[in-house]
């Protein structure tokens, strides 16, 4: 009799899996409330609040699991992002700040978090957006090199869940100019890159501070994204049938990969560190979070993994409210309300918490180590989400998301200073009213979905999940209407089959299909033209 109910579950788990899994109407309080609690300042994008629960039920995959805290935060961000997609004459491009800013290019546009954007945003179903973004940094009108920003392979990434050749194809040209006045202007004889420290985003930096008045150096994050977008233009030149470009790319990738291993790398410190113009090719003396970038992009080996240790030590990265930017046990580290509002020498920052949390997925899927885990990952991504919030008394906390943060108390810097420190409150030459609200800096629903979750992207036919749930932490969870390669991708587990109605255990359904089943969570790998 047992036998006979499960092989008639069996048949009948396809056909339900033809319906929504989760049932969309159930989230929109979230957005209500959202929209209920937001003083809205700015109304320049294209989805005002009014608009917003409709664009988002069209656009966005849904997420169900039961840390109701997370699943907030996911629908918050997803909330704030559409915020920043701004209609202008030369198509849809994504903001950074809402109110506009003096230091910002055409239209308000800031290319330093634009591969955030990229990787952020390739979740929403309508590539439309994206696509126009793309083709704007490369105009001819914008800026794409007044921060560092890793364009290709931003772009390419983009393309791995909407691909897109003829649009690869009208890019690659202009990419290949943009890196080539990247290694003419930022490239020096020894073969490393430098960068301004305000130019990657992160002024006011300890290591910074040892090449005054300018903080310039050798730095993993320039170089890491060069190697990244030399990786990406030699894919693209393979796809386009250009083997001499190919071999080219490749060449230089290898050369960049090979400078971030033997030169950047501090053995004695085991991490990768800055070297400061002018100090005769010696290394700062502070470990730095940003010296987890080359993760990003799966350049170190596997021996150099020993620098993880580091990330969950509270002597050195991990604080209660998040990762710092500096090492806490170093003398130069601060939480400093004077001076500049945007200092990244000890303060919590959403962009680097995003750059190491996806670099910490890439090391749990792709090296073998013994450093840190799938716990330490789950870890640090709910405390993320726990810092997505503001007390405006003390009664009311809502979800909130801003420049950088106190470590200790998950106060948003930036905005007490703007506020309060200066001879006006809210300075016109500084953004203005509340500068840095829904600021659009960082990634947080990627994470989500290619680290949690697992979906990995990937350039060919291939759909691979590898969820890095902690074993014995949920006992449900739901990612559904996922939009990948043209197909609708629906992921869920439930321990004991009475959440979802479809049996217990890890199912993945493609376009309505059931294509997976396992008792757990495990690594799935499934070749898309089987399907």
């Amino acid at each position: 009799m047992k036998h006979n109910i499960l092989a008639l579950l069996l048949l009948i788990l396809p056909s339900i899996a033809e319906a929504q899994l989760l049932s969309k109407d159930q989230y929109k309080h979230y957005i209500d409330r959202f929209n209920e609690n937001d003083y809205e300042l700015y109304r320049l994008g294209k989805y005002t609040n009014e608009k917003a629960w409709d664009f988002l039920a069209e656009n966005i995959p849904f997420f169900n699991c039961p840390d109701k805290q997370l699943e907030e935060t996911y629908y918050f961000r997803w909330w704030t992002y559409r915020k920043h997609i701004r209609k202008t004459p030369e198509g849809y491009i994504i903001t950074e700040f809402l109110p506009d800013v003096s230091w910002a290019g055409l239209y308000n546009s800031i290319c330093c978090p634009a591969a955030h954007h990229f990787m952020e945003g390739r979740w929403l179903k309508d590539p439309k957006y994206l696509k126009d973004y793309a083709r704007f940094w490369f105009n001819g009108k914008s800026s794409p090199r007044a921060y560092s920003f890793w364009s290709a392979d931003a772009i390419a990434n983009f393309c791995k869940v909407h691909p897109d050749d003829p649009l690869l194809e009208e890019l690659f040209p202009l990419l290949e100019k943009n890196y080539e006045a990247w290694e003419k202007d930022k490239l020096h004889e020894n073969g490393l890159f430098w960068q301004y420290d305000n130019r990657d985003g992160m002024e006011v930096s300890i290591s910074g501070s040892y090449a005054e008045p300018y903080g310039h150096g050798y730095r993993a994050t320039i170089n890491s994204y060069m190697y990244a977008d030399a990786r990406a233009l030699e894919r693209l030149a393979k796809k386009m049938g250009e083997s001499q470009k190919e071999t080219l790319y490749r060449q230089k990738a290898e050369k960049i990969k090979q400078n971030i291993n033997t030169r950047l790398w501090d053995s004695n410190a085991e991490f990768f560190k800055v070297i400061p113009l002018g100090r005769n090719m010696s290394f700062s003396d502070i470990r730095e979070q940003h010296g987890f970038t080359p993760w990003y992009f799966n350049i170190p080996p596997d021996s150099y993994s020993v620098a993880w240790k580091y990330l969950m030590d509270t002597n050195h990265f991990f604080a209660p409210y998040g990762i710092t930017t500096a090492e806490q046990c170093h003398p130069k580290f601060i939480i400093a309300y004077e001076g500049h509002e945007c200092r990244w020498d000890g303060p919590v920052w959403p962009f680097s918490t995003s750059v190491t949390l996806t670099a910490l997925a890439n090391l749990l899927n792709n090296y073998k180590q013994e450093y840190i885990s799938k716990r330490d990952y789950w870890t640090l991504l709910s405390q993320y989400s726990h810092s997505h919030r503001i007390h405006f008394d003390s009664s009311k906390s809502v979800p909130w998301i801003d420049e950088n943060i106190n470590p200790y108390t998950g106060d948003w810097i930036s905005r007490t200073r703007l506020k309060n420190d200066f001879e006006t409150s809210w300075p016109k030459n500084k953004g203005g009213e509340e500068r840095g609200k829904d600021y659009n800096h960082s990634t947080f629903n990627d994470l989500i979905i290619t680290g949690l979750i697992g979906v990995r992207p990937s350039d060919d036919n291939i759909l691979t999940i590898n969820p890095l749930i902690p074993d014995q932490t949920w006992e449900y969870f739901c990612l559904d209407d996922l939009l990948y390669k043209g197909k609708k991708i629906s992921i869920c587990y439930d321990r004991t089959g009475k959440y979802y109605n479809l049996g217990s255990g890890f199912f993945i359904f493609i376009d309505g299909k059931r294509v997976h089943h396992s008792d757990n969570l495990a690594k799935v790998i499934i070749n898309l033209e089987s399907i």
